[in-house]
């Protein structure tokens, strides 16, 4: 029989004729199915692990960037100003966003494997290039390098994770896993106590061997990724079901000791037309048309939790420094406390998306998020808080927050056909961090450079706009996608009635 059609599919938005090519085979297959049965496994740990060190390295990377920003600031090499660090870090978003959109592109017309090691060697030569920069342009450079290396890598890695783990565990593993960002960050920060430290490593060392941890971390994942699998659900839509087929039979030999016996009535099936690839004209009719209403859900989700995330925590540091005092070799201390709310937001609260449902835990989160940025805004602006009162105030924040940021990547993951996953991954990924990534370090910047708390309260109370405007916006139209086979909640445009 087959998967249940989504009534979010009966749009009235007319769809385009299948796209003819070498191969338009049709093909019957009941690989979804197998993998939306199985229970987890050591594979699912392992898939987990060897793609979701994605986000440890991005939260290494941003951490770095952060806690470092006092430490190219004393540079007698580099004596960045805030503005410099504000620039260098919108650079790094912005390379996260090209990066998105070109790998995205080749993700879904090659396929996933292929562009984890891309990706990763990119990463691996900016990074390492980071430590040898000179002067404000070659050390921007290779921040826009090793963004456009993370960008990639979130593209193909969401579409693997999400065609690999079971429906039942899908809300709550890819929350877990993008809150993983945090393990990241807290490595980051110890890295940054130690080697910036000045009883230990000069002033002008200890930042360059911070950005070379990054590179030594990345070569563990290339060993890591190796034996990781093409996904069997591109495999089948691409012309090749019979790889697809073997390497189900492999994930359940390996997940069960042996391949799963039929259920007395059969597998589900659905009914495919293979095709090498999807034309860039059919992508704008799928996201622009048919799943117009998804679109702008994703765009709003992305963009307020990209301002932000990114608007607070790139200038997390400067805010300590320049306002409370906090020397910039200490920064890292208050990192982990800050680092910990956020990874145990998605953790304890990850579970809730797969029974409360996502609609009602976006509301939450994103809303929550809003309305304690406003009122720690209002706080710091009448110099209520110290150092230790305002990390708590934001360890608290961001514990909903990470959640709600892990969700909006959750929402443009699943909602969209597999044939476009990766290229709607990319696409609201780039436009909603353009949008609140690229432009909030460098508004929150300027805002710290006036001196002025009400400035930044500014800044703050725009967050917490977004962040509420998008509460709205998920709770009103946010898809319920929890528990449900890919296939049902966005059918595949190969699809065949």
């Amino acid at each position: 029989m087959d998967l249940p059609r989504s009534s979010a599919l009966n749009s009235g938005a007319p769809a385009l004729p299948p796209m003819r090519g070498a191969d338009d085979r049709v093909i019957e297959t009941d690989i979804p199915s197998r993998l939306d049965s199985l229970r987890w496994s050591g594979f699912h740990t392992r898939v987990v692990l060897a793609l979701g060190i994605t986000w440890i390295l991005d939260g290494l990377e941003v951490t770095l960037a952060g806690a470092l920003s006092g430490a190219l600031k004393e540079s007698p090499t580099l004596r960045f100003s805030n503005f410099d660090v504000g620039l260098a870090n919108s650079a790094y978003i912005a390379g996260a966003v090209i990066g998105a959109l070109g790998f995205g592109w080749l993700t879904d017309r090659i396929g996933r494997k292929k562009l984890f090691f891309i990706t990763l060697a990119v990463y691996l030569t900016a990074t390492a290039a980071t430590a040898f920069s000179w002067n404000l342009a070659s050390y921007t450079l290779f921040r826009f390098l090793t963004g456009a290396g993370i960008g990639g890598e979130y593209t193909a890695i969401n579409s693997t994770i999400q065609e690999l783990v079971p429906a039942r565990y899908r809300g709550w593993t890819d929350l877990v896993i993008n809150g993983s960002f945090w393990i990241g960050a807290a490595m980051g920060a110890v890295a940054a106590i130690v080697l910036l430290d000045p009883d230990l490593i000069g002033p002008d060392l200890g930042w360059r061997l911070a950005y070379f941890s990054g590179a030594c971390l990345g070569l563990v994942v290339l060993v890591m990724r190796m034996w990781i699998p093409e996904s069997p659900r591109w495999l089948m839509i691409h012309g090749r079901p019979e790889e697809a087929h073997a390497i189900v039979a492999d994930i359940e030999r390996s997940a069960l000791g042996a391949v799963q016996e039929q259920p007395q009535h059969g597998w589900p099936k659905i009914k495919l037309r293979m095709r090498h690839h999807t034309p860039l004209r059919e992508v704008a009719h799928t996201l622009l048309t048919l799943y117009r209403t998804r679109s702008l859900v994703g765009l709003a989700l992305m963009t307020a939790q990209a301002f932000f995330y990114n608007a607070i925590f790139f200038t997390f540091a400067l805010v300590l420094t320049d306002f409370f005092g906090i020397a910039s070799n200490q920064v890292g201390w208050y990192i982990l406390p800050f680092a910990a709310g956020n990874f145990l937001g998605p953790l304890l609260l990850g579970r809730l998306f797969d029974t409360l449902g996502r609609r009602a835990m976006i509301a939450f989160t994103y809303g929550a998020s809003g309305v304690l940025l406003a009122l720690s805004g209002y706080l710091f602006s009448i110099g209520m808080l110290s150092a230790q009162t305002q990390t708590i105030a934001w360890m608290v924040i961001f514990f909903f927050a990470s959640p709600a940021a892990s969700a909006a990547y959750l929402t443009v993951s699943e909602t969209f056909p597999l044939e476009v996953r990766a290229l709607a991954i990319a696409l609201f990924y780039a436009i909603g961090t353009g949008i609140g990534g690229v432009v909030g370090p460098t508004l929150f910047g300027a805002l710290i450079d006036t001196g002025s708390r009400d400035s930044v309260f500014a800044g703050y109370l725009l967050g917490s706009a977004l962040m509420i405007a998008a509460a709205v916006i998920g709770w009103r139209y946010a898809i319920a996608a929890e528990r449900r086979p890919l296939e049902s909640v966005a059918r595949p445009l190969a699809f065949v009635e």
